[in-house]
C-alpha cells in the first residue's frame, strides 16, 4: 500500500487537460442548433435520453455535453427527465428485453411531433452485442427511427451535428 502512495505522489496530478480544438466547433454547432430548435419549435429543444441496453460509453458522451467544458444548456439544448416534454428521443444501445417495454412506454408518452435518434453502433446494428440472446434487436425494429449517429461511442460533437441535421432537414415523427 506504501509503494502504491509513494508512486501516486511522485506521479502527481492525474487529471488530462480539457479537450481544445473541438471545443470551438462545438460551441458554433450548438449555438446554430440552438438557434435552429428556437426557429423551427419556437423554444429549446428538449432532450430525453433512453439507456435500451448499452454499455454505457454513449452515456457518458452524453453526460460530457452537460459538464463544463461543453455545456450545451446555454445554447438553449436541454434534456428533460420526462418522455412527456421531450422532443427527441435520444436511444443509446441495442434493444434489450427488459427495456422493449419500457422504451414503448416512453415513446408512446412523448408528445407528437417528436423524433427518435439512433445514438451510438449498437443502437444502429447491436454492435458487440449482436447475437445475444439478451437483445431483440437493434432500436430500427422496435421504433422508427429518424436519424443514427454513427460512433463506438460518438463524440459529443458528432451528437450534436447530428441533432442540428435531424432538425434542418426532416420534420418531426414517422
Amino acid at each position: 500500500m506504501r509503494s502504491f502512495l509513494i508512486d501516486a505522489l511522485l506521479k502527481g496530478k492525474a487529471t488530462i487537460a480539457p479537450p481544445a480544438a473541438g471545443t470551438a466547433a462545438l460551441e458554433e454547432v450548438a449555438r446554430a442548433l440552438g438557434e435552429r430548435a428556437r426557429q423551427r419549435l419556437g423554444r429549446s429543444l428538449s432532450i430525453r435520453e433512453i439507456d435500451a441496453g448499452s454499455c454505457n460509453g454513449c452515456e457518458l458522451e452524453i453526460n460530457a455535453l452537460n459538464n463544463p467544458v461543453y455545456d450545451i444548456e446555454r445554447f438553449g439544448l436541454k434534456f428533460v427527465a420526462s418522455p412527456r416534454h421531450a422532443d427527441v428521443l435520444l436511444v443509446t444501445g441495442p434493444v434489450t428485453w427488459n427495456m422493449r417495454e419500457a422504451l414503448l412506454r416512453t415513446y408512446n408518452a412523448a408528445p407528437e411531433p417528436k423524433w427518435v435518434v439512433a445514438l451510438g453502433d449498437c443502437a444502429a446494428n447491436c454492435g458487440v452485442f449482436a447475437g445475444s440472446p439478451a437483445v431483440v434487436g437493434p432500436l430500427a425494429d422496435v421504433l422508427p427511427v429518424d436519424l443514427h449517429v454513427p460512433g463506438c461511442p460518438p463524440a459529443p460533437l458528432e451528437i450534436v451535428k447530428g441533432l442540428l441535421a435531424l432538425i434542418e432537414a426532416r420534420a418531426p415523427g414517422p
